[in-house]
C-alpha cells in the first residue's frame, strides 16, 4: 500500500515528512515524498530551486516525475540534500521541479498519483507559511508553498493538508496561525524523531530541527535565519495540525493568482506584486554579496571568544538556544563551514548541545 506525502516547502520539510510518516503509518510501506530541490545558500550556492535539468542519475518515475536515488548527484556548482537522504532515509524522494509554474507541478502531481493510486495523499508544511495571506511583514519564503497550494487544489484527488510545528519557521505568528488550525492528527514525542535522528545531525533545516525540538521537549526561545528572528520553543510547536484545504487556498493570495502560471518566472513575477518581493531576488541578491566576501578560515580558538560574545548578547534578548545556521551567520563564517563548525563546538562544549539546538549557556 502506497502513500504520498507531498513536502510543501522542500528542504526540511521533506525530513518531517519523513518524520511524520513515520509517526502517523507505522514502519511498512515508506511513502513516496514529493518535494522540491531548494536548500537554500547554506548547501546549494545557486540562486532558487534545483530542476530536473541540475541532476545527472535520476530515475524516470513518470514522464513528466522523477526520483532522486542515493546515486543522483547535482550538476555543479549547484548543491541538493536529496541524494543524502535517499542514501539514509528508506523513502522514494521523487523530484518536483517547478520551472513550468503551476500548470507544470499540476501535471507532476497528478502523473505520479495516477502511477501509484496511493492510498492517502498528505500536504505537509512545517510552520504554517502556507496559510500566509502573503502581506505579513514577517514573511520570507512564500513562493513555494504557494506554488504547491495551488496545485493540490486543482489536483482532483483527496488531499489533506497538515501544519507542522504552526509558527516554527518564525515567519507567521501564533495569533495568525490558531483561527486556521483543525484538529489535532498527531503531537510528536522523541520517539517519533528517531527515525530521522542522524539526519538532523547533517541537515541545514532549522524549522525541522525546531520541530524536533519540541518534540523532545526543548523549551525557550530560538534565534533563527541571518536576520535573528526569535522562536518560541513550545509543547504547541510539537502538534501536527489538520488545516482545510479550500480556506487556505482562499486565505492565501499568491496560491490563488499563480495557478494558471506555466513558467517559474511568472510565479516570481506575482510574488513580487502579492507579496512585495521574490525569495529568489533575495537569494540572487545574497549569492552576488556572498562572492565579494574574502574567505574567513574557521580558527576554534578565535571563534570560542566570539561564541562567548555571541552568547552574552543572545541572552539579553532573552534567546534560550539557536541553530548551528544562525551561529555561523552571526560569527560570519561561510555557509560551507556550518558542519565544521558544529563539529567544533560540540567537541568543545558538549553539554550545550541541545540536539539538535545549540543551548546558549546560562
Amino acid at each position: 500500500m502506497t502513500r504520498l506525502i507531498v513536502a510543501a516547502g522542500g528542504g526540511g520539510d521533506a525530513v518531517a515528512a519523513a518524520m511524520l510518516d513515520a509517526a502517523l503509518y507505522g514502519d511498512e510501506d515508506q511513502a513516496v515524498i514529493l518535494t522540491y530541490a531548494w536548500d537554500r545558500l547554506l548547501v546549494d550556492p545557486v540562486p532558487g530551486p534545483r530542476g530536473a535539468r541540475d541532476f545527472t542519475g535520476l530515475d524516470q518515475i513518470t514522464p513528466a516525475v522523477s526520483a532522486v536515488p542515493a546515486e543522483a548527484r547535482p550538476i555543479a556548482p549547484a548543491g541538493s540534500t536529496l541524494p543524502r537522504l535517499a542514501a539514509e532515509l528508506p523513502h522514494t524522494f521523487a523530484l518536483l521541479d517547478p520551472y513550468h509554474g503551476a500548470e507544470g507541478v499540476t501535471r507532476q502531481l497528478e502523473e505520479l498519483i495516477r502511477h501509484l493510486e496511493p492510498a492517502s495523499i498528505d500536504l505537509l508544511d512545517v510552520g504554517g507559511d502556507i496559510l500566509a495571506r502573503g502581506d505579513e511583514p514577517t514573511l520570507k519564503s512564500p513562493l513555494a508553498d504557494a506554488l504547491t497550494l495551488a496545485t493540490a487544489c486543482q489536483v482532483n484527488a483527496p488531499i489533506r493538508l497538515l501544519v507542522a510545528g504552526p509558527g516554527l519557521d518564525g515567519e507567521l505568528s501564533s495569533d495568525d496561525l490558531r483561527p486556521m488550525l483543525g484538529p489535532v492528527a498527531h503531537t510528536l514525542t522523541a520517539k517519533d524523531v528517531e527515525p530521522i535522528s542522524t539526519v538532523l545531525e547533517w541537515h541545514p533545516s532549522e524549522a525541522t530541527a525546531m520541530l524536533a525540538a519540541t518534540a523532545r521537549g526543548i523549551r525557550g526561545t530560538c534565534e533563527v535565519r541571518d536576520a535573528g528572528l526569535p522562536v518560541s520553543l513550545t509543547a504547541w510547536g510539537a502538534g501536527v495540525h489538520e488545516v482545510d484545504l479550500d480556506e487556505a487556498l482562499s486565505r492565501n493570495n499568491l496560491a490563488r493568482a499563480i495557478m494558471t502560471t506555466a513558467a517559474l518566472d511568472e510565479v516570481e513575477a506575482y510574488s513580487r506584486e502579492i507579496c512585495g518581493f521574490s525569495e529568489i531576488d533575495y537569494e540572487r541578491n545574497k549569492a552576488a554579496w556572498l562572492k565579494e566576501q574574502p574567505p574567513v578560515k574557521l580558527d576554534g580558538d578565535a571563534v570560542l571568544p566570539q561564541l562567548d560574545q555571541f552568547e552574552a548578547e543572545a541572552r539579553s534578548r532573552g534567546v534560550t538556544h539557536t541553530t548551528f545556521r544562525h551561529l555561523t551567520e552571526a560569527l560570519n563564517l561561510d555557509g560551507s563551514q556550518r558542519d565544521a563548525l558544529r563539529q567544533l563546538l560540540i567537541s568543545r562544549r558538549p553539554e550545550q548541545y541541545d540536539t539538535p539546538l545549540w543551548r546558549i549557556r546560562a
